[in-house]
C-alpha cells in the first residue's frame, strides 16, 4: 500500500487501540515508540554499513565502551542489542513492558555529551506515562506489544522510507490534533496553514545558501519542518538549514525534537529549548561554557503560531530590548510574541506569525505598538484567514508578515476568509486557496474584492486601525432593482454591461441574446437561453480553442509522467506543470487559473503516490495485487479478514473498464436488470395488503379483489425468484471478473500498463481541466436566466393580475345571500375591492 493508505490503516488501528486514553496523551505513546523504532533501525543500518553482520549485532552491549563511544560520536546515542526495537518484536509473547522501562533508562545514560540538548530526556513523557496504558503490568504489556506490532509495519530502511515515516508521523499528529479538542492548539498548526507560511518564507529566502529558521512556540515542530522543506527545495542543500525552536510544554518539547531528528536533520543543525519564550529568551549559553556557547540568535526567518491572547507578566519588560516598540498588556500576550519574533529577525529576514483578528484593531498598549510598527514600516502584509480553521478554536485569525527592513511603506491587506472547504468539523484551506494567497503576497498586487495595497497615509487617517473590512470589501454586492425595468419590463443595459468579460470573450453572443429596445433596457430575443448560447459560433470556437491548447499538455504529461516515470520528481514536476497550465489558460479570461490549479493538485495526489511506489518498488509494482481486508466481528473482537483482492497500483475497476469492456457492460446490464426487478417488487408490495400490521393497528382498506390479490402475489413470487437468480448471477460474474482481472494484472504488457496509467493519471486530469470552460459558460447562462426572471413580471402585470382577481372575487361575492347584516358586510367588502 502507498503511504497514504498505510497512514490511514495505522491511524484506524491506533485510534481503536487507545480505548479510553485521551487522544492528546495517546499521541505521546505511539509517536514516542515510532521515534524509538527510528533510532533503533538507524543504529542497525549504521553498523551494517560499517561491516557488521546481523549476528555481530547481537554482541552490542553497554559494557563494550569502544563500540559505545564509536556510535555516540557518529549517531549521538547507543542502544544495546537487547534494547533494540527489533529485539522487542522478536520476543513475541515473551516481551514485557519492563523491557521498555529498562531500554529508555539505558538510552538516557548512553546519550553522547555532545548531543545532550537534542536527546537528553526525550523519552521522559513516554517513560512516565506508560502506566496509563493499563491498570497492571499485564494489561500494560499487552497494550505496548500491540503498539509495537502496529508500528513495525512502518518501513524505515531507505531514504524514501524515511519520507514515508515523516508523512505518517505528520498524519498521526494531525489526526490526534483533530481528536484532541482545545488541547490540539498546544501542539499543532494545521498543515495547510504551515504550507502557506512556508511558501511565503521560501520565496523570500530563495537566493540564500545558508539559512537559520526559528519557531519560538514550536509545538510538534511540524510548522518548522514544513518551512525547512519548502526552503531546501529551492536552495537544494538541506544541510545548509539550521533549526532553532523553543517550547514551554515538556511533552510537546520532546515531540519537537523527535520530529526534527526523524526528518534526517543533522543533530548539529538542531537547537531546541524547553522554556517560556517570553521569560527565558536567547542569548542562549551553557553555564559550563558561557563564552564558547554564547549565541544571541538572529535568524533569516521566524515562524510561529503562539497561544492566542494568553496572559503574561509584563512587569519590568519596558527595559527589555525586545519590546522597544511597546509592552503588550497583561491580559493579552499577542504583541509580546510578535515583538519577540521581530527582535530575533535579521535585517534581510522575514517572519510570519498567526494571531487572533483582534490585534488589528484593539486599542490601548496594543494600539500604540501597532502604530510604532506601521510608522517603522515593519508590517509587510496581513492575511485574513477563514474562521474555524484551527483545531480547538473557531475564532477568526490572521497571518501577519513582517520584515525588519523594507523599501516600501505600504501594507498589503488580503481577505482570504472566503476561500476554504469544509472538512469534518473544521474549515480547511485548499491548494488553490494557498496558491492564490502566495501569488498575491509575492506580487504585492491589488485584486478587487480580495486584496489591496494600502498606503501609510490612509492607515494614519484610520488611526492605525488595520481591521480588514476597512480596506478590502469581499462581500457580495447587494441586490439592486431598476425602477424603469420593474415598471415596464426589459433587462437594464447596465446589468447586461456588468457581464462584459463574457461579451468580450464571446463576440456576437450579446446581440444574439438581446434586442436593443431603448437606451435603458434590452429585450430577450429567445425563450431558451442555453440552446442559443451553446449553439453560438463564438462559444463553440472558445471551447474548441481551449481543448486544442490543452491537448498539447496531455501529450506532454504522457511523455513525461509515463514515458520517463523513473526520473520524475513528483514535487518539482507538479510546479512545472502548474506553470504550463497557467500559461495555457492565460488567453481564456473566463477560466479561473486557480480552479485549474485545484484540478491539477487533486489529480496530482494520486499521481505522486503511484510514482513513489513505482520508483521505490520498480515497474513490476503495477503488476501486483494485494489482499483486500475488512473488519469483521469474531468472538466479540474486530478481526481483519480477507475479502477479495485489489490492485497494488492499478484499481480493478479501471482494468475492468479498459481491458474487459464487454464483460463490464454485461455485468452492468445485469445490475440494471436487478435494479429494475427490485423496483417492480417494491411497487407490488405497496399494492398488496399488509400482512404484518401491529396489534390494534387499523388495516388500510384494500381495493383489490381476492383474485387480483392472488394474481399479484403470484407475480411478486415470480419476480422475487428472478431477483434471487439475478443476485446469484451477478455474484458469480463479479467473482469471475475479479479472478480474470487478477490474472490480467499479473500478465500485463508494458504497453498495457502505460495505457492504464494514462487512464488513471492523465485522463481524469484532462477531463477536469477541459470541463472548466463549460463551467464558465454555465455560469453565464445562469446569470442571464436570473436577469430575465428578475424583470419578467412588471409592476403593470402584477397590478393587472391583482385587479382581475379583485373583479373575480367581487363577482363571486355578488352571488352570496344572507341576512340583512351579512349583505351589508358583503357590500362593504365589494366596495373596498372596487366593485359596486
Amino acid at each position: 500500500m502507498n503511504k497514504q493508505q498505510l497512514a490511514a490503516k495505522i491511524w484506524e488501528s491506533a485510534n481503536r487501540m487507545r480505548g479510553k486514553v485521551d487522544a492528546s496523551e495517546y499521541k505521546d505513546f505511539i509517536l514516542g515508540f515510532i521515534f524509538y523504532k527510528y533510532l533503533s533501525e538507524k543504529e542497525e543500518q549504521f553498523f551494517l554499513g560499517e561491516g557488521m553482520t546481523a549476528a555481530d549485532m547481537e554482541q552490542l552491549v553497554e559494557e563494550d565502551e569502544e563500540t559505545v563511544g564509536y556510535a555516540q560520536n557518529r549517531l549521538g546515542y547507543f542502544i544495546s542489542y537487547q534494547n533494540l526495537f527489533s529485539t522487542w518484536v522478536k520476543a513475541g509473547n515473551d516481551f514485557t513492558v519492563s523491557q521498555v522501562y529498562e531500554a529508555l533508562s539505558a538510552f538516557s545514560r548512553l546519550v553522547s555529551p555532545l548531543y545532550k540538548r537534542v536527546f537528553d530526556g526525550i523519552f521522559i513523557t513516554l517513560q512516565t506515562g506508560l502506566s496509563k496504558l493499563g491498570d497492571n503490568t499485564g494489561s500494560q504489556t499487552k497494550a505496548v506489544r500491540d503498539l509495537i506490532h502496529l508500528i513495525q509495519t512502518i518501513p524505515m530502511s531507505t531514504r524514501q522510507d524515511y519520507d514515508v515515516l515523516g508523512y505518517i508521523y505528520e498524519d498521526l499528529i494531525s489526526k490526534f490534533a483533530s481528536n484532541a479538542g482545545k488541547k490540539a492548539g498546544e501542539f499543532y498548526t494545521p498543515h495547510e496553514v504551515s504550507v502557506l507560511m512556508a511558501d511565503i518564507v521560501a520565496h523570500h529566502l530563495r537566493s540564500q545558501d545558508e539559512i537559520r529558521i526559528y519557531d519560538p512556540t514550536s509545538g510538534s515542530g511540524s510548522l518548522l519542518i514544513t518551512i525547512g522543506d519548502a526552503v531546501k527545495r529551492r536552495m537544494g542543500d538541506e544541510d545548509g538549514i539550521a533549526y532553532y525552536a523553543q517550547e514551554l510544554n515538556q511533552s510537546t518539547y520532546n515531540l519537537t525534537r523527535m520530529n526534527l531528528v526523524m526528518r534526517g536533520i543533522k543533530p548539529s543543525n538542531i537547537t531546541v529549548r524547553n522554556g517560556d519564550t517570553l521569560e527565558e529568551d536567547w542569548p542562549y549559553f551553557d553555564d559550563s561554557d558561557p563564552s564558547g556557547t554564547y549565541d544571541p540568535l538572529y535568524v533569516d526567518a521566524v515562524v510561529s503560531n503562539p497561544p492566542y491572547s494568553q496572559r503574561w507578566e509584563p512587569e519590568g519588560k519596558e527595559n527589555d530590548i525586545r519590546f522597544a516598540y511597546g509592552v503588550a498588556p497583561r491580559s493579552k500576550a499577542d504583541y509580546a510574541f510578535l515583538l519577540h519574533d521581530l527582535y530575533h529577525l535579521k535585517p534581510s529576514g522575514v517572519m510570519c506569525i498567526v494571531l487572533p483578528h483582534g490585534v488589528l484593531f484593539r486599542g490601548g498598549e496594543e494600539g500604540a505598538i501597532r502604530r510604532n510598527l506601521i510608522e517603522n514600516d515593519k508590517i509587510a502584509a496581513i492575511i485574513g484567514l477563514p474562521a474555524n480553521i484551527f483545531f480547538g478554536t473557531g475564532i477568526p485569525t490572521i497571518i501577519m508578515v513582517l520584515r525588519q527592513k523594507r523599501e516600501e511603506s505600504d501594507v498589503l491587506i488580503i481577505d482570504a476568509s472566503k476561500g476554504f472547504e469544509k472538512v469534518g468539523k473544521n474549515n480547511q484551506l485548499r491548494s488553490s486557496d494557498i496558491r492564490r494567497i502566495v501569488d498575491t503576497v509575492t506580487a504585492r498586487q491589488t485584486v478587487e474584492g480580495y486584496s489591496r495595497l494600502v498606503t501609510k497615509e490612509e492607515i494614519r487617517d484610520n488611526d492605525y486601525n488595520l481591521n480588514i473590512p476597512r480596506y478590502v470589501d469581499s462581500s457580495e454586492p447587494a441586490e439592486t432593482w431598476d425602477l424603469y425595468a420593474s415598471m415596464f419590463g426589459g433587462v437594464p443595459v447596465q446589468e447586461i454591461d456588468a457581464l462584459s468579460k463574457y461579451w468580450e470573450a464571446l463576440p456576437g453572443l450579446r446581440g444574439e441574446l438581446f434586442d436593443a429596445a431603448n437606451g435603458h433596457c434590452v429585450q430577450p430575443r429567445c425563450s431558451c437561453i442555453a440552446d442559443v448560447v451553446w449553439g453560438h459560433e463564438s462559444v463553440v470556437n472558445y471551447v474548441s480553442r481551449y481543448k486544442d491548447a490543452f491537448s498539447v499538455l496531455r501529450r506532454q504529461l504522457v511523455a513525461t509522467l509515463i514515458g520517463d516515470w523513473e526520473r520524475v520528481d513528483a514535487l518539482s514536476a507538479e510546479t512545472s506543470v502548474a506553470n504550463e497550465v497557467f500559461d495555457l489558460i492565460e488567453p481564456f479570461a473566463l477560466v479561473d487559473k486557480y480552479d485549474a490549479y485545484q484540478a491539477l493538485d487533486d489529480a496530482w495526489s494520486v499521481i505522486a503516490a503511484d510514482l513513489e511506489m513505482l520508483q521505490a518498488e520498480g515497474f513490476d509494482a503495477a503488476r501486483k495485487v494485494d489482499p483486500e481486508y475488512v473488519l469483521k466481528k469474531k468472538g466479540g473482537k474486530d478481526v481483519e479478514v480477507q475479502d477479495g483482492w485489489k490492485g497494488h497500483v492499478l484499481p480493478f475497476a479501471l482494468v475492468q473498464d479498459v481491458l474487459l469492456g464487454d464483460e463490464a457492460s454485461q455485468l452492468r446490464d445485469l445490475q440494471d436488470e436487478l435494479s429494475r426487478v427490485n423496483g417492480e417488487c417494491e411497487s407490488l408490495k405497496e399494492e398488496l395488503p399488509k400482512e404484518d400490521s401491529e396489534e390494534g393497528e387499523a388495516e388500510e382498506p384494500c381495493e383489490l379483489t381476492d383474485e387480483e390479490i392472488a394474481a399479484k402475489q403470484k407475480e411478486l413470487a415470480s419476480l422475487q425468484k428472478k431477483l434471487k437468480s439475478l443476485k446469484k448471477q451477478i455474484k458469480e460474474r463479479e467473482l469471475s471478473i475479479e479472478e480474470r482481472i487478477r490474472e490480467l494484472i499479473g500478465a500485463l504488457t508494458n504497453e498495457q500498463v502505460y495505457e492504464l496509467l494514462e487512464a488513471k493519471w492523465v485522463a481524469p486530469l484532462m477531463d477536469n481541466l477541459n470541463a472548466l470552460p463549460q463551467s464558465s459558460i454555465e455560469r453565464l447562462i445562469k446569470k442571464v436566466n436570473a436577469l430575465e426572471e428578475k424583470y419578467r413580471d412588471t409592476y403593470a402585470n402584477v397590478a393587472e393580475q391583482i385587479s382581475e382577481t379583485e373583479r373575480e372575487l367581487g363577482a363571486m361575492l355578488g352571488q352570496l345571500v344572507g341576512d340583512e347584516f351579512d349583505m351589508l358586510g358583503i357590500a362593504e367588502l365589494r366596495k373596498l375591492l372596487g366593485g359596486e
